[in-house]
Formats: C-alpha cells, structure tokens, sequence
C-alpha cells in the first residue's frame, strides 16, 4: 500500500493549489476520477468558439510538474480510523493528513422531464462536449437556460451567438440576482435583449415535456416555449440554478457534514484529525456577517487551498470567511459585486447606498466610456458592507479594491480618504474617483439624516 503525507480527493483548483506549495517537500498524492480538471469559468466561451474546447482542459502537468501522483480513479470509500482510501479499482492509500477537494455538483430541480434526452447541466468535460455536439453536430435552433446568475447568462449568450434562439428563464425578477441589485441589473438585461436573448424573469420552470426528450418547456405562467424546429422534433434545455456540496460518499461516516457541506474551522479542520476540508464542498461563513453563506467559488477554493498547504508547512494562517467577490460579462458590459447586495444586507443592517458614475478615462477623451458603482454600508457603524460596479470595461480591479475594504472592515470615512492616481487614458478626471464619490456620497446622507 502506497502511503503519502498528504492525500487529497479531488483534483480542481483547490488541489492544483495545494500540489503547488507541497509537491516538492511533501508526498502528495491526488486522486480525481474525471479526465481533466476544467477551467469552469471559461467553459460557455468553448461554445461560442472564442476559445477552442481543448482549452478549457487543465494540464496533469500542473499535478506531477509540481512533484505530485496524479491518481486517474475514484473513491469507493475511506477509513478514518486506518487512515486509508480505497478506490474503485480497488487501490488502496494510506495518508498522515487527508484533504478532500471534492467540489460540487449541479443542482436539478424535481421537476418533469429534467432526464429527458437534450436536458443538460454544465459543470464538467462531458456537459461541454455534449452540448457542444447538440450545437455543432445535431444543429439544435432552440434553447432554454435556466437560471440567469453568471454562467447562466453567459452560456445564454453563448448559445444565442451560436445561432439558436434562446431563452433564458429564472425565478427572480432580475437576472444576476446573488451578484447585483435589481436597479444594476438594468443594462445587462438590455444588453442581453440587445442581444437576441429572450427573456422569461420572474418565472419558474414547472416542467419538461416530450416522448422522452425536450419538446417543450412549460412555464408557471402557463407560458409554453415550444423548442422544435423545422429539423429537430426537440432542442436543448440547461439547468444553471446551483451547486450542492459532492459529498455523497461521506453520508453514512462519522465525518461532520451541515446543510452546505463538510463542517470546518478556520484552518480547514473537520471534526476528524487530521482530516481537512476545502473548496466548493466545505462549509464556511460570511467573513462580513458570521452566518453560514454559499461560497461556491474558484476565488474562495484556492485561498482555502494556499492556507491549508501553508498551515501545513508550518504556519498558523486564520481563514476569514468568504466576501465572495465576483464578476462576469454580459455582452458588451462588464458586471462585478463583492461582498452584500442592499437586498441581502436589508435583512441583517439599516442600510444606507450611494451610486456614482464618471468615466473610465478623462471624458475628453474619444475612449471614454461609462463605469457605475453602487456601495452599500452599515448606517450605524458605517462599515462597508458591499459594492457592485457596472461598466463598458472590465471591473475586477474596482471589484478587489472593495473586497480589500470589506476584508479590512474599513468604513466609508475610510474609503472617502482613498488616496488614488489619475491619467488621461486611465481614470476619470482627478476631480473626482468612483470609490470617493460614493463614500462621499453615502457620508453626506449620514450626516443630513444626523
């Protein structure tokens, strides 16, 4: 039996990422049954061709070039006690310390028709080439997404500017419901419009109907989107509402397991020693509010991942919570949220908002273009609670500033000292700043209502 210092389930990002840091000073062993580890984010864009699908495959370099076993199999089960692994074809490992980084999996609603042929999800290899072969090969004219967050609306896009028509339905009034507020939705769901996409918000998917295959999408308005055309007797359905924790194997063990995932501290500690937890299938809070939050991103998997591998060399790192910083494209605009929308902070704090909007560079110039941003803090203490940024060009960098602040638990008097730089192409006028007008902003209203 092959015994490593450090074993890990699962081999996404979280895994890479503690490969990377260990591989050479440590035996690391990482056992993932799936043929790639995929880079998930830029999955809608292989439809579309902006980027070939082979791109999206992670190469086993990034495993054995940083001094680990990369283990083609899948777990049957695990011994805690022993402190072994079995897999499916029957090897066996031992381990000192266990990581499991076994990800999520797709949520299906319970619905009609959801296993009928042409219904999808998309999260690993096989949904991309599958539905990449509905595209290309079976020329599929009509498509539903369900679900309108990030990868809903860009596979939507995906899909429209692969020449079907499609759909994209969800149950929230607005799309990007967990990213932005209803108000800065309003220009991605233009431009998705704009776009050709056609638009079913504030309805929910009742049912799937057909002989066996997705003929008809059936809304609970009573609306029928009718996916046959005048080649296909059906088209192509994908289910983009969620992730659930990958931890089926774990049900019957004495491994602590809570309503979204695996049970840790904050150094990735389960309830069982030397057994850790990271990525899309541990459980975790908000770093802002203390309560138990989704998490289910690359962003919070890999720091997860980097302090776990440091702890282990040593170090005594402390995770924070997740502040879940994210962001997305809607056709020609830019999207990004970090920390509590106002619809999510209403529920916990008296709120208080401000919305600015400049120029992504001096307006004189012929590249200007706009850039909005929306900051949401406490009224009493003034903490900043969350923010989202809407622009022509790309927002991450606003997007990060603001994690940063959140992280920092600065307040808007923080942020209306932001001392920033400004130049032509670059920024707005040094008149003014984004982040500074809307801490001002939001100070102004404080001390009027004081």
């Amino acid at each position: 039996m092959k015994k490593y210092d450090v074993l890990i389930i699962g081999g996404g990002p979280a895994a890479i990422t503690i490969v990377k840091i260990l591989g050479k000073v440590k035996k690391v062993g990482i056992i993932r049954p799936e043929n790639y580890s995929m880079i998930y984010c830029a999955m809608p864009y292989a439809i579309e061709k902006v980027v070939a699908l082979e791109k999206t495959f992670k190469q086993d370099g990034l495993v054995t070039e940083s001094g680990g076993d990369l283990i083609r199999d899948k777990v049957a089960s695990v011994d805690f006690d022993k402190k072994t692994v079995l897999t499916e074809q029957e090897q066996m490992f031992g381990y000192d310390k266990l990581v499991i980084a076994t990800g999520s999996i797709p949520f299906l609603p319970p619905i009609e028709g959801v296993d009928y042929e042409g219904v999808y999800v998309f999260k690993w290899e096989e949904d991309l080439k599958c539905l990449n072969e509905a595209v290309r090969t079976h020329k599929h004219k009509k498509a539903v997404v369900v679900g309108a967050g990030a990868i809903g609306v860009e596979l939507a896009l995906a899909l429209n500017n692969s020449g079907l028509e499609c759909h994209l339905v969800d149950m929230v009034e607005t799309v990007l419901p967990n990213l932005i507020d209803p108000e800065m939705a309003v220009e991605a769901e233009a431009e998705l419009r704009n776009a050709g996409v056609k638009l079913h918000l504030g309805s929910k998917t009742e049912k799937i109907v057909g002989d066996q295959r997705a003929e008809k999408v059936i809304l609970d308005s009573g609306e029928v989107i009718d996916l046959a055309d005048e080649e296909n007797p059906y088209g192509i359905v994908v289910f983009a509402v969620g992730m659930r924790p990958r931890v089926k194997i774990f049900a019957d063990t004495p491994l602590e397991i809570g309503k979204l995932g695996i049970v840790i501290d904050d150094q990735m500690q389960t309830n069982l020693p030397d057994v850790y937890s990271v990525g899309d299938c541990a459980q975790f809070h908000s770093g802002i509010t203390g309560e138990l939050t989704e998490g289910k991103l690359a962003t919070n998997a890999v720091p997860m991942a980097r302090l776990l591998a440091k702890n282990m060399l040593g170090e005594s790192r402390r995770y924070g919570g997740f502040f879940n910083g994210a962001a997305t494209r809607v056709a020609n605009l830019y999207v990004g949220g970090t920390g509590l929308s106002e619809t999510a902070a209403k529920k916990i704090y008296d709120v208080v908002t401000c919305h600015s909007e400049l120029t992504t560079t001096f307006p004189i110039m012929p590249e200007a273009k706009m850039v909005k941003m929306k900051l949401v803090a406490d009224r009493k203490t003034l903490r900043v609670l969350g923010a989202q940024v809407v622009s022509a060009n790309p927002v991450t960098d606003r997007v990060d500033i603001i994690t940063l602040a959140i992280q920092s638990k600065l307040t808007v008097a923080d942020l209306a000292n932001f001392s920033y730089s400004a130049q032509p192409y670059q920024s707005f006028f040094p008149a003014n700043n984004l982040i500074v007008a809307c801490a001002e902003g939001i100070l102004s209203q404080v001390n009027l209502n004081n």
